[in-house]
């Protein structure tokens, strides 16, 4: 009975990582030679985009994909000063409403 336990607890932690895998963004970053990431919320479960290093991509090509737009990652560019807040605007006007 224990070891029956044991393993519905062992699936239940692999689903629970699972879901929160599917439902986040885990966005990479390196500022001043020190590495970092914070996570944003995913509009829905998929797996796209799951793990996202912004180090070595322009700001233009990051803010072209839609899922990560949506989620917030101007926000986190502005802050790990990639980006300013006027140009984070403009670049979410300019691919919010515009076919690229």
């Amino acid at each position: 009975m224990l070891k029956r336990i044991k393993s519905y607890i062992i699936i239940g932690i692999f689903l629970a990582l699972g879901y929160f895998i599917s439902s986040h963004h885990i966005i990479l970053y390196k500022i001043n030679n020190s590495l970092g990431f914070d996570l944003l919320e995913k509009s829905y479960l998929t797996l796209e985009y799951t793990f996202f290093n912004v180090t070595t991509k322009r700001p233009e090509d990051i803010m072209k994909i839609d899922l990560l737009r949506d989620a917030g990652i101007g926000d986190i560019l502005v802050d790990i000063g990639k980006l300013t807040e006027g140009k984070r605007q403009e670049l979410e006007a300019k691919f919010e409403y515009k076919d690229y």
